[in-house]
């Protein structure tokens, strides 16, 4: 049932996404696609509240339960960032706006964008860690909860390897092509007569 209900909060998110940019922008109806836009951590809620209830009724933690808490913590740290990048596309394919800004491709612009991702994928961890960290007090039994703490062991990996990642960019920034905007310039070449 939490994987069922796990899939269904994230169809539902971009159907909440989809209808409320489309009312803002083909409908012309900006408060209430702002409205259907707010109603999307409310899919996170439920998940939450299902999970608890199904834990209470003496559901034996399980791996379901860790997927449900890092999925709560990925669309915290993420979903604002995914629902802006969504827009600024939609307003521009759809509503005449002005290109979306796209993420820097070199050097040092594109080390910090990395560390800032670095530091969503951070905050969905902590997020996940703390609401597996709850469940494991919650049903204070240790022998039944290895599959929650595994789950925040692979929350700690996954922060890991995204911070090695957006390391290499710090490490090893790729310079642009010569000719590509920001690539050094030649000073022009002085022709006397």
């Amino acid at each position: 049932m939490i994987v069922t209900l796990i899939v269904v909060c994230e169809v539902g998110f971009w159907v909440l996404l989809a209808l409320g940019l489309s009312l803002r922008y083909l409908a012309r109806l900006p408060r209430l696609g702002a409205g259907v836009l707010l109603l999307e951590p409310l899919l996170e809620v439920v998940l939450l509240v299902v999970t608890a209830v199904d834990l209470k009724n003496g559901a034996e933690p399980d791996w379901k339960h860790g997927l449900a808490a890092l999925y709560i913590g990925f669309t915290v740290a993420y979903g604002h960032y995914t629902i802006k990048w969504v827009d600024g596309h939609f307003a521009h394919r759809f509503a005449g706006g002005p290109p979306p800004v796209k993420a820097p491709r070199y050097g040092s612009a594109r080390a910090r964008h990395e560390a800032k991702l670095w530091l969503r994928t951070l905050l969905a961890a902590a997020v996940a860690a703390v609401l597996l960290q709850f469940a494991i007090w919650y049903v204070d039994d240790p022998g039944r909860t290895t599959s929650l703490t595994d789950w925040q062991t692979t929350a700690g990996r996954a922060v890991a390897i995204h911070g090695l990642i957006a390391l290499s960019y710090t490490i090893w920034q790729k310079k642009p092509p010569k000719g590509e905007e920001g690539a050094e310039r030649r000073p022009p070449v002085r022709v006397d007569r």
